[in-house]
């Protein structure tokens, strides 16, 4: 395989162009605002679980104190009605009277238990309203946390996006590269992340691998136009005045 050395050192262009662009895409990938935004909107879920769970525990409440409100006026009739009768004199046998007082006496004990549930209830449904409004608050600030770590995400995607299309123009450009060099450095920068590397002295810049003297004298024989490849990595190395040979 046959290249200009000027084709060949274009591949180191090509080459800091797609490393560019992989670092471009990976900051893209790994935004912290992601992060952020993926936690909040598992915690904004939770929340509103949370709050259908507290609402729903209030509206029981309601209703049990609603009924048991009902229970104590059912209650309090019931004895004013008799304390009434008891009043009225109507009642003039001892053994009606006394099992009306005492009637009335176990209605009084029933309309204070009664209330005492009421209060009970009362006081866990400001506990529960209480939480009902704290977990509103927070899903409000979640939210507001949120829309931020979207916008700023959003800005961070069109600033890089615009970086990627400026890198994406100037790798364009390069169109004096052989079609079957550019598809061989292709196919090596699927495999390895990088298709090309320099041959700085003895080393290739992309293994970090220090060639034999064998091999350097292999490089050294082969015309300049010959497309050379690393014998640790198989990466295309491109002489450039800086290999030394």
């Amino acid at each position: 395989m046959k290249a200009a050395p000027e084709a060949q050192r274009r591949l180191l262009d090509l080459s800091e162009l797609d490393a560019g662009l992989d670092r471009l895409r990976h900051r893209r990938r790994t935004l912290p605002e992601l992060a952020e935004i993926e936690e909040m909107s598992k915690r904004l879920a939770q929340l509103a679980t949370q709050v259908i769970a507290a609402e729903t525990e209030a509206g029981d409440l309601s209703r049990d104190q609603t009924k048991a409100e009902s229970d104590v006026d059912a209650v309090r009739t019931r004895a004013e009605r008799d304390q009434k009768r008891l009043d009225s004199g109507q009642v003039s046998s001892p053994k009606d009277l006394a099992s009306l007082q005492s009637e009335i006496t176990s209605l009084q004990r029933r309309q204070s238990d009664l209330e005492e549930v009421v209060l009970e209830i009362m006081e866990r449904r400001e506990a529960v309203d209480a939480r009902v409004a704290a977990l509103k608050s927070e899903r409000d600030e979640v939210t507001a946390t949120l829309d931020a770590a979207g916008d700023r995400r959003d800005a961070a995607f069109a600033e890089l996006d615009k970086e990627v299309a400026e890198l994406q123009g100037k790798r364009s450009g390069i169109d004096d590269i052989p079609a079957d060099v550019l598809s061989l450095y292709e196919k090596l920068r699927e495999q390895s992340g990088t298709g090309a590397a320099m041959l700085q002295g003895s080393r290739c810049l992309g293994c970090r691998t220090s060639l034999s003297i064998a091999e350097l004298n292999r490089i050294r024989a082969a015309g300049p136009d010959e497309v050379v490849r690393c014998e640790e990595c198989r990466r295309i190395l491109v002489r450039t005045p800086e290999s030394g040979l």
